[in-house]
């Protein structure tokens, strides 16, 4: 039986409890996951991808079962057959979310139809919690503690311009 390997993937920009939280569940069901860092280099993000990347190495570093990537101007599936992915992991919060995934995975399927998608629903608590909501509390100064992880209010706290 081959290995069970699953793929991960968002900007992550910032990481919130409800990312780390599917991570964590996801883990749970493959022999390895990977978490990849997509993200497109002509779009100004909150934080530098190296950043992103250094916070989500920081937090699972006691994890082995877990490793982080970072991609850009690549298809999810393509990356996904490089490192030997079979299953792509995806996170649903709403109806809105599975619409919006749905179209992914069609293309997903034509593309690369050995690589299947599990979709894992977000626990009540973080139902409404979103990387692009939180970007709009800090933007607002507004407290962000109770959506992220200590490693990215530590790491925002030694930002002037935040």
């Amino acid at each position: 039986m081959s290995d069970r390997i699953g793929l991960f993937t968002g900007s992550f920009d910032p990481i919130t409890l409800g990312h780390l939280d599917l991570i964590e569940r996801a883990s749970g069901l493959f022999d390895r996951l990977y978490v990849g860092i997509f993200y497109n280099p002509n779009k100004a993000g909150l934080l530098d991808v190296e950043t992103r990347k250094q916070i989500l190495a920081d937090i699972f570093a006691g994890n082995n079962k877990i490793s982080i990537l970072v991609s850009t101007n690549e298809l999810v599936v393509d990356v996904a057959r490089k490192v030997g992915v079979n299953h792509l992991v995806r996170g649903l919060r709403n109806a809105q979310d599975l619409e919006y995934e749905a179209s992914f995975d069609f293309y997903n399927r034509e593309l690369a139809p050995q690589i299947d998608t599990i979709y894992l629903l977000a626990k009540p608590e973080f139902k409404f919690v979103s990387s692009s909501q939180v970007r709009e509390l800090i933007h607002f100064q507004q407290d962000i503690e109770k959506y992220v992880p200590q490693a990215v209010i530590k790491e925002l706290a030694t930002r002037e311009n935040i």
